[in-house]
């Protein structure tokens, strides 16, 4: 199958960059709106864009219909500037599917999830306490790009439950963590849990040796 994208609707663009893009790690933000008031929602157009400086990155399309409508998690985030990535486990995906119901203004995603909270280290917006770990995050910049809005945050503080961190490191212990990523689909989940394999990365020199088992013969 070949596909034109210019030439191609939304909803045939979604249905294959979502099928294709995948797992994708799943970016359940806590925001906070200019009263005060918390929000939680779950994205699966995230990922880690650097390290020096942290920067992560989460695409967030505007609401549905003809006018250019930002979802709230985007309205706050250009508000306040601020905003929590709370990384979404086993343990906690039927609280985070809860978290995706477009609920009225107003209603309080958590309570309804029945999760707590915690004041994070340095942003104003708590951390959802169940969540394995969570990243506090500033914003950089809001790209405003056809009817997506990609945000672009820097991560200035960590939090990670201690049973999935190798202090040696320190490490994240991701075969532990049993983290969930997004598929295609309305509901389409994977899980890591018992998922891990490993590929040794080879150096040029490995792969030489690999592919040329007689080129030390030569030399000598």
């Amino acid at each position: 199958m070949d596909l034109d994208l210019t030439k191609a609707t939304t909803n045939q663009i979604y249905n294959m960059l979502i099928g294709l893009v995948a797992p994708r790690p799943i970016a359940w933000i806590t925001s906070l709106d200019l009263d005060g008031k918390l929000n939680a929602a779950p994205f699966s157009a995230f990922n880690y864009m650097g390290v020096d400086p942290p920067v992560v990155a989460v695409g967030v399309g505007n609401r549905p219909g003809s006018q250019i409508i930002g979802k709230d998690t985007a309205r706050n985030i250009r508000n306040t500037g601020e905003f929590v990535i709370n990384i979404v486990n086993e343990s906690v995906a039927e609280a985070m599917n809860i978290c995706a119901v477009d609920f009225p203004p107003g209603i309080n995603e958590l309570e309804i999830a029945r999760l707590t909270t915690e004041p994070s280290l340095l942003v104003k917006v708590p951390r959802i306490s169940e969540a394995p770990a969570s990243l506090e995050c500033r914003e950089i910049t809001t790209m405003e790009i056809g009817r997506t809005r990609v945000i672009l945050g820097r991560v200035v503080a960590v939090h990670v439950k201690d049973e999935f961190v190798d202090h040696a490191g320190p490490y994240i212990r991701a075969d532990e963590l049993h983290a969930v990523g997004r598929m295609n689909g309305l509901g389409s989940y994977v899980k890591t849990r018992d998922a891990f394999f490993h590929i040794t990365r080879m150096s040029h020199e490995d792969w030489l040796k690999k592919n040329n088992p007689d080129a030390d013969n030569r030399e000598g």
